[in-house]
């Protein structure tokens, strides 16, 4: 009797790239194969309960902890798996994309983890897609180097020992990768992303002392966490390294996941790090969610919603206090300050805010948090030191103190600020300028000293619907209508062309951006998420 045949690997359809058979490999095509066809199901199930979940917000305006679940927050005696030595300290970590110089100038950055983003950070052009892989493999075999064309300036890694700990962030659930299918279906970017990396890395990560981590993005529910689960159970097995090798940290960036902290920990228990607060999706998925929720949930200008808010204060210590009654590392949210070789004044206005923000997220028992640029990693170093001294983390600070009620998590009109003219400008702004670096392939941008990722563009394009819809009338008169949109939109690109010359206006794709951004801000029916009609118009 004959072996069956084995199952044929997933196809790429792309142009070929420079040492992509690296990555490519078949025996990675396989494994990639394998976890489609085992768990895209299920991914899709989950997509469909999201909606069902958002036409219940629409009904109801509200959210609640969930009562099926009660008994795993109820039972007091289990935690996640001890953390390993090499993520056991996370007191500083830098994001960024997995392009070439920024592997290097992130690893070489003194933060303890680099969170190496193939989601909201990386436009997913195959070449980013392909490329990124093939980066940290060669920064896992010291066979990284960069010399920027342009300054002539080179980058080498430092010793091993200096350098940070790489914790990788696949694509979220909903995005496929349009240039790998199997049986004819393109397979979740986060199956393609999570399935090379892990294949050609884990093992090697074990080998040099650390492990294949994760941070696992746009989680709306504990089921989502039981599904990723289930994937790393099976992909341990696959390619033979102990269960409980891997490790992850979920961004509680939706406000559904905020409801379930404990049961997303509880669901990944074996494998789970901890979670982090990532501020701007956080506030898009409110929006998104309570869109239709009436005045009661409309946000401010986003600059205005700090981490002091009262909703996002309930959220943050809730989500401190949840981590460490259940062992787990608390991770605060980004500094997204880009410092000024021109303007020191800017600098010193924004460091000052930077710190105050470290110091209030050290002070409240976080155990460490985000930086986007390697000149703000010694200011945050700085706040957690002065809090941990010698000490890895201050899990033992239980936030025993902290009460959070369900209705405290969307008490959005505790706000006093409102919506404002100029913020309506900045939103229409942001959004133009981010997109159209995006459909060239750029994922992280600095614009007007800040840098800018997918949540941000999100978060912008949200506040311009979500005023309009609401019928905002602004400080200076000006109601938020298309209109007012539309005008705003048209001088931001007369001031691009003016900015940056018809030349590299023309060779651009500001008109693309303008029209996207219009688009996702201004139709009746609300896009889940900009990256899927932007994902149809990037080339490559």
């Amino acid at each position: 009797m004959s072996a069956p045949a084995p199952s044929p690997p997933a196809i790429v359809d792309a142009e070929p790239l420079p040492r992509q058979e690296e990555v490519l490999t078949d025996a990675a095509l396989a494994f990639v194969a394998e976890l489609h066809r085992r768990f895209s199901p299920r991914r899709a199930e989950l997509l469909a309960r999201r909606a069902e979940r958002r036409a219940e917000i629409a009904r109801t305006s509200t959210l609640d902890f969930l009562p099926e679940t009660a008994a795993v927050r109820a039972d007091d005696s289990w935690r996640v798996a001890p953390s390993p030595a090499a993520l056991n300290d996370r007191r500083v970590e830098i994001t960024g994309p997995t392009d070439r110089k920024m592997t290097i100038n992130a690893l070489n950055s003194g933060a303890r983890i680099w969170l190496a983003d193939f989601e909201d950070a990386s436009a997913p052009t195959w070449e980013n897609v392909v490329l990124g892989q093939l980066n940290l493999i060669d920064a896992y075999t010291r066979n990284i180097d960069f010399t920027d064309p342009a300054s002539g300036k080179s980058y080498a890694l430092r010793p091993d020992e200096e350098l940070a700990t790489v914790v990788m962030r696949p694509r979220g659930w909903h995005l496929n990768e349009r240039h790998v299918e199997v049986d004819g279906e393109q397979v979740p970017g986060a199956f393609v992303d999570f399935g090379l990396y892990f294949f050609h890395n884990a093992q090697r990560l074990l080998d040099l002392g650390k492990g294949p981590y994760f941070y696992l993005p746009k989680t709306e529910s504990h089921l989502e966490a039981r599904l990723w689960n289930d994937v790393f159970v099976f992909a341990q097995d696959y390619v033979g390294i102990p269960q409980g090798t891997v490790r992850a940290t979920v961004l509680i960036e939706t406000i559904t996941a905020a409801y379930e902290m404990e049961e997303i920990l509880y669901e990944l228990r074996d494998h789970a790090s901890g979670l982090n607060a990532g501020r701007w999706d956080y506030l898009f998925s409110i929006v998104k969610n309570f869109r239709d929720g009436g005045p009661r949930f409309v946000l401010p200008d986003r600059n205005a919603v700090t981490m002091t808010a009262p909703f996002m204060r309930a959220y943050t210590e809730l989500l401190v206090r949840t981590c460490h009654k259940r062992g787990a590392h608390a991770i605060g949210g980004m500094a997204a300050f880009i410092p000024s070789r021109r303007d020191p004044e800017v600098n010193k206005v924004a460091f000052e805010k930077v710190r105050a923000d470290k110091d209030r997220e050290a002070n409240d028992g976080f155990d460490g948090s985000w930086v986007a640029h390697p000149d703000l990693v010694p200011i945050a170093m700085e706040s957690f030191d002065r809090v941990l001294g010698d000490k890895p983390n201050q899990k033992d600070r239980l936030r025993e103190d902290v009460h959070v009620e369900a209705a405290d998590l969307i008490a959005v009109d505790s706000l006093e600020a409102k919506p404002t003219y100029p913020g309506l400008v900045n939103a229409v702004q942001v959004g133009i300028r981010y997109i159209e670096a995006w459909l060239r392939g750029l994922g992280a941008v600095a614009i007007f000293n800040l840098m800018e990722d997918a949540a941000t563009a999100e978060i912008s394009r949200s506040q311009i619907w979500q005023w309009i819809n609401a019928g905002v009338e602004f400080e200076n008169g000006e109601k938020a209508t298309p209109e007012v949109a539309r005008k705003i939109a048209a001088e931001e690109l007369d001031a691009v062309r003016a900015e940056i010359g018809d030349e590299a206006f023309a060779a651009g794709h500001w008109q693309q951006a303008h029209d996207l951004l219009l688009t996702v801000a201004l139709d009746e029916n609300y896009a889940d998420f900009l990256t899927l009609p932007a994902y149809q118009l990037l080339r490559g």
